[in-house]
């Protein structure tokens, strides 16, 4: 019976806390008496008899469940609180299967019936692959190839397939040796490798698409290709002259576009040149036009004095330019000339800062070379001169 329960003799303290023959208004217990209380508590759990030789396996397995009930709840709740990091997605599944995505930050889930997964999306991820692969010639080469990629849906990363990563790399694996296998052996070794690098990226989005992997190709990268050990030799000779070739091509563009700009300003140069030369004659024939027609009523006015002063200009015009020489026709059989152009000439090229001394002996000198030139001329016209008159 319970010590609280009702019994016969109501008045009667039936307190497990107190001794028996105490009064209620007593003090506090002693706590030997208090621990053994509990432990009397404690034992009466498991069914054994308390000091008192009554059974309280009822009330103190009551007590004891609910406060081990309010621990666990307490543990259990605080269990439940888990934090998303900033890069991360967390997917939540319940009871084993897909139930929703959350985000960044702190949050709670009933402990032994959710389970969530952090997924990284932020992160760049790499996967390579090689191997030798048979080309489109019938060759064999060795082809290294990189893939990076991001996760951009967790729960497709993880329920689509089975394994994301190795499909993943299966699939790079058929995409590389599809491009291949329909490329030369030069053009994966030398001047195809974007090419090949461009065709299995799209073949590889391709491949993946029908299976909603929850990943996006961030880029794809040829790291080598190479031809087998017994002929790379051989290779490596024909891509050094490849090489060599394009620097030859690039240098003679260098040169080409060096002197490209000095030739187009020759010809811009001669074209002005020539513009200016035409447009300089259709000018002067133009004043020639211009002249004339002025020049026109005055000869109408008074045609024999126009005419005259014309032969005047232009002989004026032809003889200044030409070897002036004045001959003496009277000088009965010796022809005499005077070479007027040489004297003109001499005198031009006098100094202008010669002594009086000088000039005489210069005088002199011409004086005497003039009269050599005048008997020389004399001399060679005499026989030639007899009854003619110059």
């Amino acid at each position: 019976m319970a010590w609280n329960e009702p019994g016969k003799d109501d008045k009667k303290d039936q307190d497990p806390w107190q001794n028996s023959g105490k009064k209620k208004d007593q003090g506090p217990p002693d706590l030997d008496v208090v621990f053994q209380k509990i432990s009397d508590l404690i034992g009466g759990l498991f069914g054994k008899k308390t000091s008192s030789g009554s059974s309280d396996k009822k009330g103190g397995g009551k007590f004891i469940a609910i406060i081990v009930a309010v621990l666990l709840a307490v543990v259990w709740f605080f269990s439940g609180i888990y934090t998303i990091n900033e890069s991360d997605r967390g997917v939540v599944l319940r009871f084993g299967a897909y139930h929703t995505q959350v985000e960044p930050g702190l949050h709670w889930n009933p402990k032994f019936i959710d389970k969530i997964i952090p997924v990284n999306v932020e992160a760049f991820r790499t996967m390579p692959t090689t191997g030798f692969m048979l080309t489109e010639d019938e060759n064999i080469v060795r082809v290294a190839m990189e893939v990076q990629y991001r996760i951009i849906a967790p729960e497709k990363y993880l329920f689509s397939v089975t394994d994301a990563d190795n499909s993943l790399l299966q699939a790079l694996d058929s995409a590389l040796r599809f491009v291949i296998g329909h490329s030369t052996m030069d053009d994966a070794l030398t001047t195809g490798r974007e090419v090949v690098r461009q065709e299995t990226w799209e073949m590889l989005d391709k491949i993946i698409e029908p299976y909603n992997l929850g990943i996006e190709i961030v880029d794809v990268n040829l790291q080598q290709t190479r031809p087998p050990e017994q002929v790379k030799a051989a290779f490596d000779d024909a891509i050094a002259a490849q090489e060599d070739e394009e620097r030859f091509v690039r240098e003679a563009e260098a040169y080409q576009r060096s002197k490209e700009p000095i030739a187009r300003g020759q010809v811009k140069r001669i074209e002005l040149q020539a513009q200016a030369y035409s447009e300089g004659i259709v000018l002067k024939a133009q004043g020639e036009v211009a002249r004339f027609n002025k020049l026109l009523p005055e000869y109408k006015a008074n045609p024999e004095v126009t005419r005259q002063r014309i032969y005047i200009e232009t002989m004026e015009t032809v003889l200044s330019n030409t070897s002036k020489v004045l001959i003496d026709n009277k000088a009965g059989g010796n022809l005499t000339f005077l070479p007027l152009d040489k004297l003109m000439n001499k005198q031009a090229t006098k100094p202008q800062s010669t002594s009086s001394s000088e000039i005489e002996i210069r005088s002199r000198a011409d004086e005497k070379t003039d009269q050599d030139e005048r008997a020389t001329t004399s001399a060679r016209f005499s026989s030639r001169s007899s009854g003619r008159d110059y």
